[in-house]
């Protein structure tokens, strides 16, 4: 009886599940949407590829052209002396400096402090050849050198420029060997013009040109050259305090090297103009102590003349020294001599103005029209300049 209960349920619960079955609705497998092809994306512009030799600008490509135009013309020197030290043994020095061609038959422009005291020289060209010269001429007063040598297929010397129609601002170039490092370009501006600086003599070079592009040591002698790729200066000394560039560099004019290397070229010297006097300078601090001492000075500044050399160019002209001695304190003064305060009309106050009007507005053989004051009085004599004595 169990049994027959137990299957008509089994076959109910059956029958149940089949008519749901059959009332459902049918269940069918999604359909997949079609996916639309993706869109190319459009490639990111570049930059068209620039070349590493194409300027960037029109300024880089004057420098560049300034390079490949004088630098194979910039040479550098290696000078050689013997030292002695304490025991007077010999002791063998070399420096190096800087240079360059100034003419096709093999003259080379540098600095006097370069070869000054070398018992012998080498000229290295940026090819790697090497080359004995010899000293044509020395010029310690505008510290400028002439050295020469004999070889073939020389680089294209470099033309010198006119510096007296410089602009600050104007870029320039420096080209050298700084630190043994030839070839070496460096850039700047010009910062000032008409500096005085002083000369490995102890005189002083009018007309400098004052620059920050860096110059070291290595670059003396070496050219300063405009955009033009001219030289406008000879790199010659700077103002640092580790002996490094600082960005203060001087350069002795071109004006300056086209008046002095061709006379060490043809006269192996320069022949400096002379008045052939000594003087003292005075400013208004000293003028009025002239003026105790029992001199007449109408003036505040300007130079006494103290000694006038006899035969030189000033006595023929009649110019007197001082012709008594006084007590200044602890100090022995001479006095009584003629003021010079000017020389063709142009103010002269110091030894300083003095020898630079001399060096760059006269030559040995010009006549100048001295203004002093004599007895209290200002007049004006003609002096015929001389060869300055005592030069190489």
């Amino acid at each position: 009886m169990c049994k027959n209960r137990v299957a008509f349920t089994l076959i109910a619960v059956v029958l149940v599940i089949s008519t749901l079955a059959c009332s459902l609705p049918a269940v069918t497998a999604p359909t997949p949407t079609p996916m639309a092809p993706p869109t190319p994306t459009a490639a990111l512009s570049q930059a068209t590829p620039v070349s590493a030799a194409e300027p960037a600008n029109a300024l880089e490509a004057q420098v560049v052209a300034v390079y490949d135009q004088a630098g194979p013309a910039v040479v550098n020197i290696t000078s050689r002396a013997i030292a002695y030290d304490f025991f007077m043994q010999p002791v063998p020095q070399e420096g190096t400096g800087s240079g360059f061609l100034y003419d096709a038959e093999g003259h080379i422009v540098t600095n006097y402090h370069v070869v000054a005291d070398a018992e012998s020289v080498s000229v290295a060209l940026v090819t790697g050849e090497v080359y004995p010269a010899t000293i044509v001429g020395t010029d310690p007063s505008n510290d400028l050198a002439v050295l020469h040598i004999e070889a073939e297929n020389l680089p294209t010397p470099i033309p010198l420029g006119v510096s007296d129609q410089l602009r600050v601002g104007q870029f320039v170039v420096a080209i050298g060997s700084p630190f043994r490092q030839a070839g070496t370009l460096t850039v700047g501006v010009i910062s000032a013009l008409g500096r005085v600086i002083e000369s490995p003599d102890g005189r002083f070079i009018g007309e400098a040109i004052q620059t920050d592009a860096a110059i070291n040591p290595g670059n003396s002698g070496g050219p300063l050259l405009d955009l033009r790729g001219q030289v406008i200066g000879v790199n010659s000394q700077i103002i640092s305090p580790s002996q490094a560039s600082a960005g203060i560099g001087f350069a002795v004019s071109a004006n300056t090297v086209r008046r002095v290397v061709s006379q060490l070229i043809t006269q192996g010297r320069y022949p400096h103009p002379w008045l052939g006097v000594s003087v003292v300078p005075f400013d208004p601090q000293g003028a009025p102590i002239l003026r105790e001492a029992g001199m007449e000075v109408p003036v505040d500044e300007g130079l006494l003349v103290i000694e006038v050399v006899p035969g030189s160019s000033a006595a023929q002209a009649g110019i007197r020294g001082s012709d008594r001695m006084v007590r200044i304190g602890n100090a022995r003064v001479p006095l009584g001599g003629d003021i010079i305060t000017a020389l063709n009309g142009e103010p002269i106050a110091d030894f300083q103005e003095l020898t630079v009007y001399l060096e760059t507005k006269t030559q040995v053989g010009d006549s100048v029209e001295v203004t002093l004051i004599r007895d209290g009085r200002e007049m004006t004599v003609t002096v015929t300049l001389a060869e300055r004595p005592g030069q190489p």
